[in-house]
């Protein structure tokens, strides 16, 4: 008797089912490891972009640019700041002088040097070191003042010439000519006038700088005492003012007009008021009356001694 041969596929149906069901658990499975992986990876990385954002961001400013909080008014109204206020915000370029000299009308960003930071106080900083950290950070992202004691100002003379304010006309002379600055502001347009200072010749390597609020700007002309005590190592310098990058109502360029381009020769005699101007005419028309007079008394002394003789 031929006993009858089990169906394979009877005995398959089993096998399919559950390796069916180990399909789809499995499927199932990976789904939610790659989901808990992706949100692993996330987390991770996270903080690691934000690292090498910093990294980069730092790096950059150390040598590239930077950013800079203007903390006062010396340089309205080319740049605006003021205590306590929310001043502007400057790209300040870092690479521009490795290729080539500072120039007059360059607005700088430089570290005070040693004569301006005698009665300059420093940045006050917090005494609780969270606090303290944070403005750090700040600092370098241009978000708070910078805890360095540096300073923003305009170029006007470089090393070799001679500067000195003013002449007839109240502008500042730079080797006998006077410059053009269409920059200055007025704290009182009533009364455009500026502080005589005597003539200073720029050491080579150092520059002669002022602010632009030229009635509220203590610069070249009274840091140290003013003079040479006053003026600007060219290696102090950190970089040269390009950008306003905030507030966005202020974005636009930082102007670097040369105030020697278009210099003029100097109106009459320098540091004299027009009234003053006028006095050695003066005093040489009524000098010279007597001097007449005694001449022709003179000459005919000598006409009638002659005519005795004869």
């Amino acid at each position: 008797m031929v006993e009858p041969v089990p169906s394979s596929a009877a005995e398959d149906e089993p096998e399919r089912a559950e390796n069916g069901e180990n399909a789809e658990t499995r499927a199932n499975r990976k789904r939610r490891n790659r989901k808990a992986k992706k949100q692993r990876s996330f987390w991770v990385e996270l903080p690691i972009l934000i690292v090498v954002a910093l990294v980069l961001a730092f790096v950059f400013q150390q040598f590239f640019a930077r950013v800079y909080t203007i903390p006062s008014a010396s340089m309205e109204s080319t740049l605006h700041g003021c205590t306590g206020c929310y001043g502007d915000k400057v790209l300040v370029d870092k690479i521009t002088y490795d290729f080539t000299d500072p120039g007059p009308g360059d607005v700088v960003v430089f570290k005070g040097p040693a004569p301006w930071l005698e009665n300059d106080v420093p940045t006050q900083r917090s005494d609780n070191p969270v606090v303290r950290f944070f403005q750090d950070i700040g600092s370098v992202f241009g978000l708070a003042p910078p805890d360095e004691r540096d300073f923003v100002k305009r170029i006007i003379a470089t090393g070799g010439q001679t500067v000195q304010c003013c002449d007839a006309q109240n502008r500042v002379v730079v080797d006998g000519k006077a410059l053009n600055e269409p920059y200055i502001h007025w704290v009182d347009p009533d009364n455009p006038r500026q502080d005589e200072f005597p003539p200073v010749k720029v050491p080579q390597g150092d520059v002669w700088v002022m602010g632009d609020n030229r009635n509220d700007s203590c610069d070249s002309r009274c840091q140290g005492g003013g003079g040479l005590n006053g003026v600007v190592p060219v290696e102090n310098i950190i970089g040269k003012a390009r950008i306003i990058v905030l507030p966005p109502s202020r974005w636009g360029g930082v102007s670097d007009t040369n105030p020697q381009e278009n210099a003029q020769p100097a109106a009459l005699s320098l540091s004299a008021a027009s009234w003053q101007q006028g006095v050695p005419l003066a005093v040489g028309a009524v000098g010279a009356w007597p001097a007449v007079a005694l001449s022709r008394r003179v000459g005919a002394g000598v006409r009638r001694a002659v005519k005795r003789k004869r």
